[in-house]
């Protein structure tokens, strides 16, 4: 067994093993994911082929191999292949291998991910407080709203107009708008019910669904990982959170003439939720071609209450968010006009959820 190799493949950090010639010799799992490059079309070829624009990359692994103790470099840019840019801290060691040759050890830590946990961590907290506190509102709410409730129901029975009943029925009905209203702030109470499921069934199921909602007035476009394998989830919880983020995209999409919603899954490797690191997610791209978040509105989306329209209870994606935490995953947005990705990442294990 090659206990180097294993090594390799389980810590979080890109690792990339180069020759004398700054040819790639071994890339571990998480530089795979980090530079969203394959295992098979990067061994054996030069590092200027993992990136585009590669000079300042390959000048600076140059000033590494030529350096005789370990090379640091921060902040680093590097636009990966599939257009979009990363910033790295760069560390370049000399290393001999068993046959006396010497190799460069190189290792990549993405700074955006690091900020990017840090800035989740500081908003999940301030998202924490303000539902504990809605949360605690909605309870107290419940009792008072029984009260009248019951109030009006005593009242129509002792009125001598059959007449007037129209009046309670109003506040009854209202009551119970209400009562509804802060269910919802509640949040879904049930257990999980986990069972290993393929998420492209469950998508699958969504999507029929959207289209005959809108009677295929809209274009879905769905990018599976079919490799994927199953794992714990709870179905019908999952739904109600998928299908809320959905809407909340087709109702943004339809707003333009040719509205689009993309569907995309693929597997992630060494990946952070919170505190843990996961060796794999599941993550669940829902883009749409609408004209984006409001800028106002972006740092608290997915807080209760809060909503960009004026029929809205912004509770939709509150809800969703808190569905998907509970099954040990994560919920992102990342809006722009005419690009709006919500990314779910969910862990493929049982532990983590609750």
């Amino acid at each position: 067994m090659d206990h180097s190799r294993d090594i390799l493949e389980n810590i979080s950090t890109a690792v990339i093993v180069l020759n004398k010639d700054l040819n790639v010799t071994r890339i571990n799992s998480a530089g795979q994911a980090l530079l969203e490059v394959s295992l098979a079309r990067t061994v054996g070829t030069h590092v200027s082929q993992l990136v585009l624009r590669p000079s300042q990359w390959v000048q600076s692994l140059e000033q590494g191999r030529q350096s005789n103790a370990p090379f640091t470099l921060r902040g680093l840019q590097l636009t990966l292949l599939g257009g979009h840019e990363i910033h790295v801290d760069l560390t370049v060691n000399s290393v001999l291998d068993k046959n006396g040759e010497i190799k460069l050890l190189v290792e990549l830590q993405a700074v955006d991910r690091l900020l990017k946990i840090s800035r989740e961590e500081g908003m999940a907290h301030a998202q924490q407080t303000t539902k504990a506190v809605i949360r605690s509102l909605a309870h107290e709410i419940k009792n008072p709203l029984a009260g009248v409730r019951g109030a009006a129901q005593l009242l129509a029975r002792e009125l001598p107009d059959e007449g007037l009943t129209e009046y309670t029925e109003v506040i009854i009905r209202e009551a119970d708008r209400l009562r509804d209203l802060v269910d919802r702030l509640l949040g879904p109470q049930q257990q999980l019910s986990l069972h290993d499921l393929n998420i492209h069934e469950v998508l699958e199921h969504l999507r029929m669904l959207l289209q005959g909602e809108t009677k295929n007035q809209i274009t879905i476009i769905r990018d599976y990982d079919p490799s994927l394998p199953c794992f714990p989830m709870d179905r019908a919880q999952l739904i109600q959170a998928a299908l809320n983020i959905m809407r909340n995209a087709l109702q943004a999409a339809t707003q333009i003439e040719d509205c689009v919603l993309t569907l995309r899954t693929r597997s992630q490797r060494q990946f952070t939720i919170g505190t843990k690191r996961h060796r794999l997610v599941c993550r669940i791209d829902i883009s749409d071609n609408g004209p984006g978040v409001p800028e106002q509105l972006k740092h608290a989306i997915f807080v209760p209450m809060v909503t960009g329209r004026a029929e809205g209870t912004g509770l939709g994606l509150a809800i969703s968010e808190s569905i998907i935490n509970r099954h040990g995953g994560l919920l992102e947005c990342d809006s722009s006009p005419g690009n709006t990705r919500f990314t779910i990442y969910l862990p493929m294990e049982t532990k983590h959820a609750k």
